[in-house]
Parts: C-alpha cells; sequence; structure tokens
C-alpha cells in the first residue's frame, strides 16, 4: 500500500545553517495532508527536500523518504521514483513550463493519449481548443497555473505534491481545483501534499493539517487617507490583447495620489496584462496613458528617468523577476542607484533598512534560491521601494504570504500612501477589497467598470 514516511529531514544552506530542522511528516494512502506555517517557515523546503529537488545552496543533511515501505534514496534512485511516481506543481508553476512547448505537448506529456489531455484541461476551466497550441507566454498566470497542475494530473499520479496551486485563482476556478483534489481524497491508492496559506481552502479539502512555525498577530490599523483631485496615474480608450485575443476594449480610469484602487475579474481576464501594459512592458492595441498628466510613452525603453521611478511594476512571479545571479541586498541597491540616484553606500543601507521593513532583516547577502517564495515576494516589494515611486503596480504581491505577513505587507503599503503612494493592486482575495478606495472591475467582455462606493460594489457581486 502507498504510504509516504518522511522522518528526521534536516536542511543546511550553504552557511551550515538549519533551514529545516528534523522534520517528520507521515501520509497514508488516500490522504490530503496539508502544510501551513508563517512564509519562510520551510514548508516548500521540506517538499522539495523530500523529493531530492533541492536547489543549488540548500543540501539534505539528514533524514529518510520512505515510499509504499522502501527506502528512496537521494541521487539518481530519488529522481526514477520522483518521474515515475509523483505529480509535482511548484510554487512558480508558470516558471516550470518549457516555454518552447505547446499546451499539447506539455500537458500530454504525461497522458497516454491527447484525449485525457483536453479532458484535463477541461476540467479544470480551460478552453483545451483555445489554448491547444498556444506556448506558455500567451498564457495570463492563472492558466499557467491550471496548466501545470493538468500536467500533473492528467496521469492519475500515485503522489500529488502541490505547492500553493490556489495562488492567482478566482474562485470559480478554486472550486474546480478544489474538486480535483478531493477526487483523490479516500481512494486507497494516492497521497496528496498540499502547501497553502489559503486556512478556508485548506480546512475544506484535507484529511489533516501539519502546522509549521507560530502564526503573529497583526492588528490592521486604517487611516482615511485625503484623496487628490488630480490623477497621478490615467488610461484612456485603452485597448489590449494577448495572443490575438481581444482582453479590454476602450477602457479608462484614474489613479489618484494616496488612493488604492483594486482590480478584480475572472482568471484570464487580463488583470496581468493591463498592469504590464501601464508599466510599459505590453504594448497596448490602441489607446494613451498619462503621468501627472504628460504623455507615458507604451513602452518602457521610451520612458524617462523620472517616468521610470514614478511608475514601478512588481510581477506576479517574483521567482522570475529576480536575477539569480545576484544577491537580494545587491538587486535592491541597483534599484535606489539607478532610480533614485543614492550613492553605493547609500544604496546599500537603503536596502538593508527596506528588506528589514518587509521582514527581511539580514537576508541581503542571500540569493533568490535561497529563499521561499514568500521571501522572495517581498524582495521584490523592496526593490520596487527603493526608487521612492509615485505608483505602484502590484500584481498578487500577498499572494504567496500568510495571513500575518500579508497583513503587515498591506499595512506597509498604507503607511506609505500617507506620503502620496498611488497603489493600484490585482487579486483575486475578496477581503483586500475591503481596503481599497475604489474597485476596478475587468468583464468578460474586456470593459472596465469603476465603483467609488464598495459597499455597492459588494452587493453588486
Amino acid at each position: 500500500m502507498n504510504r509516504l514516511e518522511v522522518d528526521g529531514m534536516t536542511v543546511l544552506d550553504r552557511r551550515g545553517r538549519a533551514v529545516l530542522s528534523n522534520v517528520s511528516l507521515h501520509a497514508a494512502a488516500g490522504e490530503v495532508v496539508a502544510v501551513v506555517g508563517p512564509s519562510g517557515s520551510g514548508k516548500s523546503t521540506l517538499l522539495r527536500a523530500l523529493l531530492d529537488a533541492l536547489p543549488t545552496g540548500l543540501r539534505r543533511a539528514s533524514g529518510t523518504v520512505r515510499w509504499a515501505g522502501r527506502m528512496v534514496l537521494p541521487g539518481r534512485a530519488a529522481r526514477r521514483w520522483r518521474h515515475r511516481t509523483a505529480g509535482v506543481v511548484g510554487q512558480d508553476p508558470a516558471a516550470a513550463l518549457n516555454p518552447l512547448q505547446r499546451v499539447h505537448s506539455l500537458v500530454a506529456d504525461g497522458a497516454p493519449d491527447a484525449q485525457l489531455a483536453r479532458r484535463a484541461l477541461d476540467d479544470l476551466g480551460l478552453d483545451s481548443t483555445q489554448l491547444w497550441r498556444r506556448r506558455p507566454h500567451q498564457l495570463s498566470g492563472g492558466q499557467a497555473q491550471r496548466v501545470a497542475l493538468a500536467r500533473a494530473l492528467v496521469g492519475d499520479p500515485a503522489l500529488l505534491v502541490l505547492d500553493e496551486p490556489t495562488t492567482g485563482l478566482d474562485p470559480d476556478v478554486l472550486e474546480l481545483v478544489e474538486r480535483a483534489i478531493t477526487n483523490r481524497r479516500g481512494d486507497g491508492r494516492s497521497v496528496t501534499l498540499l502547501v497553502s496559506h489559503d486556512r478556508d481552502f485548506v480546512t475544506r479539502v484535507s484529511d489533516r493539517v501539519v502546522s509549521f512555525g507560530q502564526a503573529r498577530t497583526s492588528v490592521q490599523q486604517r487611516t482615511s487617507l485625503g484623496i487628490s483631485a488630480a490623477p497621478v496615474l490615467s488610461a484612456s480608450h485603452l485597448a489590449i490583447s494577448r495572443g490575438g485575443t481581444p482582453l479590454l476594449r476602450d477602457g479608462s480610469f484614474e489613479l489618484r495620489q494616496h488612493e488604492l484602487v483594486v482590480v478584480l475579474g475572472p482568471s484570464g481576464s487580463g488583470k496581468s496584462t493591463l498592469l504590464r501594459t501601464l508599466a510599459g512592458l505590453h504594448a497596448a492595441d490602441a489607446g494613451e496613458m498619462r503621468w501627472q498628466g504628460d504623455l507615458l510613452p507604451g513602452q518602457v525603453e521610451h520612458r524617462t528617468h523620472s517616468q521610470l521611478r514614478a511608475v514601478q511594476f512588481i510581477a506576479q512571479d517574483p521567482a522570475s523577476a529576480l536575477n539569480p545571479a545576484h544577491r537580494v541586498g545587491t538587486a535592491i541597491a541597483r534599484a535606489a542607484q539607478v532610480l533614485h540616484g543614492d550613492s553605493p553606500a547609500d544604496a546599500r543601507k537603503r536596502a538593508d533598512e527596506l528588506l528589514r521593513v518587509v521582514g527581511l532583516a539580514g537576508a541581503a547577502k542571500r540569493f533568490p534560491r535561497e529563499l521561499s517564495g514568500g521571501q522572495r515576494q517581498r524582495v521584490c516589494i523592496a526593490r520596487a521601494l527603493a526608487a521612492e515611486p509615485d505608483v505602484l503596480l502590484a500584481d498578487e504581491i500577498t499572494s504567496a504570504l500568510d495571513d500575518a505577513t500579508a497583513q503587515d505587507v498591506l499595512d506597509l503599503l498604507d503607511r506609505l500612501r500617507t506620503d502620496g503612494l498611488a497603489v493600484l493592486l490585482v487579486t483575486h482575495d475578496r477581503t483586500l477589497a475591503d481596503r481599497a478606495d475604489r474597485i476596478v472591475r475587468l468583464h468578460e467582455r474586456g470593459l472596465i467598470a469603476t465603483s467609488s462606493d464598495r459597499s455597492e460594489e459588494s452587493r453588486a457581486r
């Protein structure tokens, strides 16, 4: 009978410090076991250690892994076992998809026939016919995540390992993912391991919960801010498409100083593409953008130094946004030097201070691969803030964070908004809408609707 037994797992970094210390986890056939805990507590490291897939810089110092009563030895034996037994969706699924392969090739690799691959996509709310020949860069973040999940599920693996599978998904899609996981519960054959910060989701789908670390309490402090009359960033008659598919037609909106505007909409509706367009990373088909009343070029390479500093973008995928060869302190300091004009010494001090502010004091000399997904997300926030921007375009910046850390980040943004920062935040978390001054909704027909009355918008939903 399939049973996973992990005992005494200890993982050290390159300096000999324990990232994971003497952790054990057992899961019986038919069980869904969830691992929860604060960001950086070692949840993802445990999953990668038991799969013998630790990133460079981390090593397994001790611990054993048994599957169906047999020892799984590190190295070649573990790789063969992993490929034969496990379906895996990591914390950065889009980065794990081969950019040269099309969707049908990515999913059908693990399926005996193409029909099963199509069904796996359709079961997760994806139009297999529409997406069949697309490459990963032509997918939204939520679509890429579901393609990766379909790829892991299509072969009905005996061991399914999911690291934050619900990040960036709207509630309707979340139900489909929940169904895919619960279908495995109690089947007497499979084991499912799940890491998630979504406590409600964990409660619904899991048989047991293993907790790492201690959750911190956080008190939410809201301040009534005076919203300025003149927009700091605006867009008019904006038309956006992705991969030939129209996402937005004739959309207009304004963002003012001190304001937090939340963007809601179903997965794949173009929320991330909207932010990338405003950041100058995706060309609009039509329309114009303005910063403080001046025309804002649609391509980032055509923007002035002041415009580059003023409009900062935090991507949904922190792993691909950070240079793996640069220490995190260097990445933040470089932004302070290039965009804010700090001297090298001042930039290093600024980097240390920003890391402290986002809860990563002492992490300046670490590489991105040595951090958890939630920690990398906070590094990206610190790097964007190093420029002291007027506008922050934030794409799902709390999705990989535990509740307390997410609260800390949002409280930080509230404090910065008192100094004039304007924030446009893409999220699927409806509770974040309660913090917003206004809500912008992307409808399936590609139009932007705005509401200045949160209670009215809540009733409309």
